[in-house]
């Protein structure tokens, strides 16, 4: 199987014989199914039997070299094409040869790392869903160093934000505004891995249609699973190996809620054993192995004036670990092993427009809505009751960007398209930039350096500077609309323009050319 480059949008559908129904091969996947379908090894006369042998074995061989060429493994191609031959023999044990290829192929072959690491990216804003990059050192300007383009592949549009586990990197898509698509890619190399898809996709109300009618949420990946949420509010899980479906729920037809104007927004949340989303006119929890509905909350109307546009976050906040979510209305503090609400606490904002993901630090919570204010909430517990009390508000709007908080300042991106430095202890507004940028900034920090990508194709560098905006420097890194949110993993950034996903890594070696300011 060719798989889909920067140079190629779609590698050839194959099937795996007549009675499998397969669309993509995948080694792994075509080892186990051969040894469990018998039909295949005894059912089918010999010569279509050996056809399909023949053919697979071709295809193998073809896949084990561009793996093996991805990864620098001379082993993998040696150990696929000597069992490949085998399998085309006409007197080969096919019952024997299969389990020796499967076991062979997985010593050598690239995938999934069992532990999450450090620098992976695995969900919405990195691993704790603050923004914060492990990893190397960022340069102090693009001078000395910036990101040099390793690959780049085309794909229809959609607004999730990159996934990185391991050796994959995984995004979704909207097909002819009809199907939606999920695709890994190898992170170095930019070749397709898998890709799986679905019909589904809505239309959005008429004032929200400049900001598309394709995917939004960010999937979320524990190394097993891939979590990808659906517009028509349809959570699917993937084997984040290969692709395969494992289960997927219907809100909409299992609960009857309606439709969510605006699509499925919230990223799913994935711990321990479950798996969170604001989908279903609620908050609900799921088994993430089955697909098993757990519990619901924070009901809604759904619609057009419920349905979540943020996502929750799992914290340890006034001594219990609890889920902080913002829905339309409010903020609220939820149990995760029952659904119980601990506190809540209203939110003002235009038509409900509560976007940010909460951010916490220690016992304050801050958010920042269209239409209402900036606010920070302190949450406490006594005698096993939770007080919420309002510490300051501040009359800046936020709109859609989540902030990044630095020893005790959060830098985020205002409605107005200005950046404010805002003390969280005190609300006091540190700096508020003359400059305007674009309508959005996805923002992350690795220490006292920020990066900020906003939705025309600029990014900045930043230091985290309480006394001003310190820009370092600033590249045209594209020339499409950038909407989706940064993802930076070790050395290499991850960003998914509108139609495309493109991959760099920091480079000594190459000289940007630096654009006017926009």
């Amino acid at each position: 199987m060719k798989p889909r480059t920067a140079d190629s949008t779609q590698g050839p559908k194959v099937e795996v014989a007549a009675n499998c129904d397969r669309s993509e091969f995948d080694p792994f996947t075509f080892c186990a199914e051969m040894q469990r379908d018998q039909f295949v090894l005894t059912a089918t006369p010999l010569t279509t039997r050996l056809q399909t042998m023949r053919r697979f074995g071709h295809l193998l061989v073809e896949h084990a070299k561009m793996v093996a060429q991805s990864v620098k493994s001379h082993s993998l191609g040696s150990i696929s094409e000597c069992f490949a031959a085998e399998i085309m023999k006409t007197k080969c044990n096919l019952t024997h040869a299969f389990p020796l290829l499967a076991a062979s192929y997985a010593l050598v072959a690239p995938g999934l790392a069992a532990e999450l690491s450090p620098t992976d990216w695995p969900q919405w804003r990195s691993n704790h869903r603050d923004g914060r990059v492990a990893g190397p050192a960022w340069p102090a300007d693009f001078s000395s160093a910036a990101p040099s383009r390793l690959w780049r592949v085309e794909l229809g549009p959609s607004y999730s934000g990159p996934v990185i586990w391991s050796n994959l990197v995984f995004t979704t898509e909207t097909i002819a505004k009809t199907t939606e698509t999920v695709t890994a890619f190898d992170r170095h190399s930019g070749q397709q891995v898998w890709r799986n898809q679905w019909a589904g996709a809505i239309s959005v109300p008429f004032f929200a249609k400049a900001n598309g009618d394709w995917i939004r949420s960010t999937p979320a990946c524990d190394g097993e699973s891939l979590f990808v949420a659906g517009m028509r509010d349809v959570l699917v899980c993937l084997e984040a190996r290969t692709g395969r479906e494992r289960w997927r729920y219907d809100f909409v037809q299992k609960l009857s809620t309606p439709l969510p104007d605006f699509g499925f927004v919230c990223s799913p949340l994935v711990d321990d054993d479950a798996v969170y989303v604001q989908a279903g006119a609620s908050l609900a929890k799921l088994n993430k192995r089955t697909g098993d509905l757990l519990w619901r909350a924070l009901p809604d109307q759904g619609g057009m004036w419920g349905s979540a546009f943020s996502s929750p976050v799992l914290v340890e906040l006034a001594g219990r670990r609890q889920l902080v979510v913002q829905t339309r209305e409010k903020l609220a503090g939820v149990d995760p092993a029952d659904g119980s609400e601990l506190w809540s606490h209203k939110v003002e904002a235009f038509r409900g427009m509560n976007i940010l993901t909460p951010v916490v630090q220690e016992d304050l919570i801050f958010t920042s809505a269209y239409g209402g204010k900036t606010i920070a909430l302190r949450v406490s517990e006594t005698g096993g009751r939770f007080n919420v009390m309002p510490t300051w508000s501040y009359k800046a709007q936020g709109y859609m960007s989540t902030p990044v908080v630095h020893a005790g300042v959060a830098y985020h991106h205002l409605r107005s398209q200005r950046v404010i430095a805002i003390e969280l202890a005190t609300g006091r507004e540190l700096w508020t930039s003359d400059e305007r940028f674009g309508k959005y900034w996805s923002l992350v920090a690795q220490g006292d350096r920020l990066l900020a990508l906003d939705e025309r194709g600029w990014l900045f560098l930043l230091q985290a500077n309480p006394a001003q905006l310190e820009v370092t420097d600033r590249l045209k890194i594209s020339q499409a609309d950038t909407w989706a949110h940064l993802a930076v993993s070790g050395d290499q950034l991850f960003i998914r323009e509108l139609n495309a996903l493109a991959a760099y890594r920091w480079s000594t070696d190459y000289a940007p050319s630096h654009a006017t300011a926009p």
